[in-house]
């Protein structure tokens, strides 16, 4: 009787069975459908406006009470950093939608609450929701920049947005078609937080599912608070706009106006709107670290990460979880201490933030952190 000696598993064969593991769990994650919020605005004033929430739930936005008769160019200058086809920023007051670029600027049209201040969104060049600013498609709802559009036409279909050929280049959209912004929520956010060295040449960190990264560095800190339109619909320490070009955060209680704003380097030397940042103490510019592109439009500052966010106590999302967390929230520290909430400070105060030696920004999530991520 021959007697078989079975033989320890080769390294190849190791390599093989882990690599084939990896393909198994590949092909288990790429058949899960993403999570998407979906944003839906009929083109009827009248017709509610409403979310569809992962679960197949909707909630209502508000009536559409103004359609958009023409589109908006040269819109604001970072716009053209963001992708023709989607949401450009998402603010308490405004959401901009890229329909393309033209002669090196944005073309867009917008949705905005029936009352607000949005000096980017021009007479005719909206959507306007009969909804309070900062809540809804404008808080909670807010899709990420980054987000895809659409034309849903009356037979369901879904088409990239495209202008009409009369002068005023509106967004070809007829009465019965329907706006669709698609958001996606991924099960895990590639980044949880960022924390800012609030100094000349300080890091801004990304925590990320990868580990911490060096994303940016400071050019030139924040020290003051400046009077930045639209921070009077947000709270202290919230989101008041994400957009391709900036971070706008509120300083200052409901209904008063205060904030600070990050806003990347090529914006700040090149955007002729900007020229006052390297003077003010209301900006901080910050610079991409050598060796790699410029930040504009890119994640995890300018791209598809920060949203207004829900206003504690006012609305509801799909749950606790989700309801807590797509409310990003920023924290300093103030000459080195621990880490505690902005000060509420409104109007323009050059010195008020003289002390402030670093922020942490908490990105938005959807799901139970320790949850089950399903990646």
């Amino acid at each position: 009787m021959q007697t078989k000696i079975k033989t320890a598993p080769t390294m190849k064969t190791i390599l093989s069975a882990f690599a084939a593991l990896l393909l198994c769990a590949s092909a288990a994650r790429a058949e899960t459908p993403p999570r998407v919020l979906v944003l839906r605005i009929p083109f009827e004033t009248g017709a509610m406006a409403t979310a569809v929430l992962p679960d197949g739930s909707t909630a209502e936005l508000g009536r559409v009470r103004a359609l958009p008769v023409r589109t908006n160019w040269p819109a604001y200058t970072a716009s053209k950093w963001g992708t023709p086809g989607t949401v450009c920023a998402a603010a308490v007051n405004a959401v901009h939608l890229l329909t393309g670029v033209e002669k090196g600027r944005g073309r867009i049209v917008s949705v905005v609450p029936t009352v607000t201040v949005a000096p980017a969104a021009p007479k005719g060049a909206f959507f306007s929701i009969e909804a309070p600013a900062g809540t809804g498609l404008f808080g909670g709802f807010a899709p990420l920049t980054g987000s895809k559009i659409f034309i849903e036409g009356r037979d369901g279909r879904k088409r990239p947005p495209a202008l009409s050929a009369n002068r005023e280049k509106t967004l070809a959209i007829e009465k019965g078609e329907t706006l669709v912004i698609e958001s996606d929520l991924p099960a895990r956010p590639e980044v949880w937080m960022v924390e800012i060295e609030n100094r000349p040449g300080g890091r801004i960190l990304a925590w990320t599912k990868r580990g911490v990264e060096v994303a940016a560095r400071v050019v030139r800190p924040v020290g003051g608070v400046g009077r930045f339109g639209g921070t009077e619909f947000q709270s202290v320490g919230r989101i008041r706009a994400s957009h391709t070009g900036v971070i706008d955060i509120a300083t200052s209680p409901l209904g008063q106006v205060g904030g600070i704003q990050i806003m990347p380097l090529r914006h700040a030397l090149t955007s002729s709107e900007m020229a006052g940042a390297w003077r003010a103490a209301q900006w901080l510019i910050a610079a991409p670290v050598p060796g790699r592109g410029p930040l504009e439009g890119t994640p995890p500052l300018f791209r598809g990460t920060l949203v207004p966010g829900t206003r504690p106590g006012a609305e509801k999302l799909s749950d606790l979880w989700s309801t807590y967390g797509r409310r990003p929230l920023i924290l300093g520290r103030f000459d080195g201490g621990s880490w505690r909430r902005l000060p509420p400070v409104s109007g323009k105060a050059d010195d008020a933030l003289r002390s402030l030696t670093h922020l942490r920004l908490y990105y938005p999530f959807w799901d139970e952190p320790q949850g089950d991520q399903g990646d």
